[in-house]
């Protein structure tokens, strides 16, 4: 069983589903994840790489916590990013957030650091720590680490 939980404090909404139970996806559970994933400045929803759920479940789980990710960004649109960018220097022109494979997360008690070795141990991907803005980027491209 794989689960996941997550707020979003720009939209108010919530989520706690079960999307994977015995080798399968749970195709309503996806979608629910996609949608509340979504470019919510654009209210645009694409699919979320199940790898990149996957991280973020795993990583959870390490952190042996019961309190929810805030998610600050997910999918992000072309148009979206490119604003984003013009605003900050730390927005990737070509970001893994325009492909549905990179999240932007934090949880109230567990510090970056420990967020980003959670993430780090899955060795599955990016994992940048924000100290500024106090998150920690996931992502199910290749595995690296910046700004830990």
């Amino acid at each position: 069983m794989r689960r996941l939980k997550m707020y979003n404090g720009r939209t108010g909404e919530s989520m706690d589903t079960i999307y994977w139970i015995e080798g399968d996806y749970i195709k309503d559970a996806l979608n629910e994840i996609n949608a509340f994933m979504r470019d919510w400045r654009r209210n645009e929803v694409r699919t979320i790489d199940t790898r990149t759920i996957d991280i973020m479940a795993a990583s959870h789980n390490l952190m042996d916590t019961s309190e929810p990710y805030m998610l600050l960004s997910g999918y992000r649109s072309p148009k979206t990013n490119a604003m984003l960018r013009s605003r900050s220097g730390g927005v990737a022109k070509n970001s893994l957030h325009m492909k549905g494979q990179a999240a932007d997360l934090r949880i109230g008690n567990r510090s970056i650091y420990q967020m980003a070795k959670a993430a780090q141990a899955c060795r599955a991907g990016g994992v940048g720590v924000y100290r500024g803005s106090n998150f920690v980027h996931m992502d199910c491209g290749a595995v690296r680490q910046w700004n830990g």
